[in-house]
């Protein structure tokens, strides 16, 4: 049989299998990709593998549908468990399909327990559902499952610079003629340049273990609210090289699926929430070409959607991830903003949302020296080592072009003097955000946060009358690139992004 039969007859199975379940009462509904057919039944979900043949993928033979429904079942529990229910046989009964039974079997099934179309995270966000802490508390879940997930072996052919290229290259190169294409191979060009200067770091990460069983398609219409949090499904399956990947390059996916839907305000929080968990500032530089790719990717199954005629109303066109790509890679704005301030002077809370207005990648020593440290120590060696892993961080930061807010005291000229040299060194604009408040309201901070114990920093009212006493205010040079915030004065979050982002690199910097 040609391929184009062996679809036509698997067609015919969805639809047999359509008659059974209306037969039954149970209201079936039926979702299209270009990989394959899900059937709504009642309070369960029967997603087919489609017999296509692609670039990436073969489902053309029931051998090799049985294989990637057992592995579609097996991966997604790791994330989704109790989403993901069984496989199950179609059998031919009697020159038609049906879910089970006697009779030669003709394909696989994977069984899901059903869930409401509005529990997708692209629904969520479109209905103005999908929150701030949603998608922190989802990127700590990532980081956990990231740090959990079987490393790829140094032997292994995975994440090889190689692959990561020949991967990135080729959902550019299967566009269709025309403008898509077009743009296809400018974005080509500019993933080729990239490769040789990212070679170096994306060997260091496949040595360093940064290559490991991810999810592999992370995008917003692969997530969804199930138990009230968000969680990951229907993973890639069917090529354990896109699954095997840099750990940064599942991240870059969701945040670049934010960036496309225009809430960049989200992606930022995702992308600083899974960063604050995984530490993994040093990967930074590969995130920008691991975005264009990935924006490639669904430029590419949108095109396929279209060819098929199976585009959702309300998904985005391909030109929109392509026109998207290219604004990715003329955008890089490395400046450098530090906090000022004692504890309890509000640097932590002005800072995440002036990062969610800016874009910024926020590093803070709270939690820097926790990972370090593994908890509250305060000598001068250990804040000396914890400063010297913010300059490490911010130096990530702004090698790869992003803007970059460091979240520390900064009470002591050196310190300040040694993240305003690494601005100059990186070509940056330097500024500093200097938290004010009166004594009175430190303390009632500081023993409400106590009380509270959920916040990272562990500096309490000793650790005030500690850090006071080797202040350094700030000098006329530096007043002259700060920005101030007073804690009992109202400030918009918007306003202190204008303001930094007016802030130019000074002559003879660099």
């Amino acid at each position: 049989m040609s391929d184009a039969d062996i679809l036509a007859a698997a067609t015919e199975r969805v639809r047999a299998l359509l008659r059974q379940f209306e037969a039954a009462g149970a209201q079936p509904q039926l979702i299209e990709t270009h990989i394959s057919w899900v059937l709504l039944a009642g309070e369960w979900a029967y997603k087919l593998k489609k017999p296509v043949r692609f670039g990436f993928l073969d489902f053309t033979t029931l051998q090799a549908r049985h294989h990637y429904c057992t592995e579609e079942l097996r991966l997604n529990r790791r994330l989704a468990d109790g989403l993901y229910i069984g496989v199950e046989p179609v059998v031919d009964a009697g020159g038609s399909a049906r879910l089970g039974g006697d009779g030669p079997v003709v394909d696989y099934a994977v069984k899901l327990q059903r869930f409401p179309a509005d529990a997708l995270a692209s629904v969520q966000l479109e209905q103005g559902r999908l929150a701030v802490d949603d998608l922190a508390a989802f990127a700590r879940r990532l980081a956990t499952f990231h740090r959990q997930a079987a490393v790829a072996a140094p032997t292994s052919p995975y994440a090889t610079p190689a692959r990561i290229t020949a991967d990135a290259l080729q959902p550019f190169a299967a566009l269709p003629d025309g403008a898509a294409a077009a743009q296809g191979a400018d974005l080509a060009r500019w993933l080729e340049a990239q490769a040789p200067q990212l070679t170096p770091l994306w060997q260091a990460r496949r040595d360093d273990g940064f290559v490991r069983e991810g999810h592999g398609d992370l995008h917003l219409d692969n997530v969804l609210r199930w138990h009230d949090a968000l969680t990951a499904f229907d993973c890639i399956e069917f090529d354990e090289g896109l699954r095997f990947i840099d750990v940064l390059n599942d991240v870059a996916f969701l945040v670049m699926d934010l960036h496309a839907h225009r809430r960049p305000d989200l992606a930022v929080v995702f992308l600083n929430a899974y960063l604050e968990d995984s530490g993994d500032y040093a990967g930074l530089p590969v995130l920008r070409f691991y975005m264009v790719y990935r924006a490639g990717v669904r430029a590419l199954v949108a095109s396929l959607r279209e060819q098929q005629g199976v585009r959702p109303a309300a998904a985005l066109r391909g030109s929109s991830y392509l026109g998207l790509a290219l604004r990715i890679t003329r955008q890089s704005d490395p400046r450098l903003l530090i906090t000022h301030g004692l504890p309890g002077s509000g640097k932590s809370y002005v800072s995440e949302r002036l990062a969610a207005c800016s874009g910024a990648v926020r590093v803070r020593s709270d939690v820097e020296r926790r990972r370090l440290l593994g908890g509250g120590r305060y000598r001068a060696v250990d804040t000396e080592q914890v400063y010297a892993r913010l300059v490490d961080a911010a130096r990530a930061v702004l090698a790869a072009g992003f803007p970059a807010i460091v979240d520390a005291a900064f009470l002591r000229r050196a310190q300040r003097d040694a993240l305003r040299a690494l601005a100059a060194e990186q070509g940056a604009a330097f500024a500093i955000l200097d938290c004010q408040a009166d004594e009175a309201l430190l303390r009632e901070r500081l023993r409400a946060r106590k009380a509270a114990g959920v916040d990272p920093s562990e500096a309490d009212e000793a650790v005030l009358d500690l850090l006071r006493a080797s202040e350094e205010p700030l000098q006329s040079d530096e007043q002259a690139c700060a920005i101030r915030v007073e804690a009992r004065e109202p400030w918009s979050a918007g306003a202190l992004a204008a303001a930094w982002l007016r802030v130019e690199r000074r002559p003879g910097a660099g």
